[in-house]
């Protein structure tokens, strides 16, 4: 009997994403005891930080900001993405990927340029002045601003977005719009659910959590944009191809 290893039956893309993924997932936390932070350079800043680079809206999303945050993004490409390579192939599933990746960074960005605006538009040119001054310092030493809006600006500004969940969650819309009455198991509640279902109510409740809970931790909107993208993509395909489903 001969022994398989596992990433011999994942398709190349899955494998090779989910293999730099947790490269560089390593690496970042290596070089952070240098005293070199990667999350400056490859996660998505605000596009009026002096932080924001355009590679970054590519870079970000082979950024994780915990083990925890990596496992369930690289668990949902193995389990979803290797079934869509299989049907579309290496090249459409990652610019299927890649798409939906770069458009949950557009989205996040729109909608956090819509919170700037809003923002900054209660407070004084001075104290805009002073957030773009010493925000970052600030922040770089684990504090912030006091007052809500100072805080809200700053974090708008110098917090970069990372993750592979943008394009994770496009997968996710994909594999759903494919095979919309596949079963799948919950695991809390532990019930069976069909895929189109479960699609609907995930983007039903990050739309109400990016409404409701504005400024946390979690990006809502990102995982939206990459469900919106991959929703006009397969769109787009299904009409200009008679060979896709």
């Amino acid at each position: 009997m001969k022994y398989r290893p596992i990433l011999n039956n994942i398709p190349p893309v899955v494998k090779n994403l989910i293999i730099v993924n947790v490269l560089i997932f390593a690496a970042t936390f290596i070089l952070e005891q240098s005293g070199l932070n990667l999350y400056t350079y490859l996660g998505l800043h605000f596009p009026l930080s002096e932080k924001f680079r355009l590679h970054q809206i590519f870079t970000h999303m082979f950024m994780h900001g915990g083990l925890t945050h990596i496992f369930f993004n690289m668990f949902a490409l193995y389990m979803f993405g290797r079934v869509l390579e299989s049907v579309w192939g290496p090249k459409r599933f990652l610019t299927f990927y890649l798409v939906t990746g770069i458009g949950a960074a557009v989205l996040h960005s729109f909608v956090n340029y819509i919170e700037y605006a809003n923002v900054t538009s209660k407070l004084s040119p001075e104290q805009i002045a002073y957030v773009k001054e010493t925000g970052y310092q600030i922040w770089s030493e684990g504090k912030n601003f006091s007052e809500p809006l100072l805080g809200k600006m700053n974090m708008i500004l110098n917090v970069p977005t990372v993750g592979a969940s943008g394009a994770v969650f496009g997968i996710l819309l994909g594999f759903g719009m494919l095979f919309p009455n596949t079963q799948l198991m919950l695991l809390f509640p532990p019930i069976p659910i069909k895929a189109k279902y479960f699609v609907m109510g995930y983007g039903a409740l990050e739309l109400y959590l990016g409404f409701s809970q504005p400024g946390s931790n979690v990006a809502h909107f990102a995982h939206l944009g990459g469900m919106l993208f991959g929703y006009i993509m397969i769109k787009y395909w299904n009409k200009n191809s008679r060979k896709f489903y």
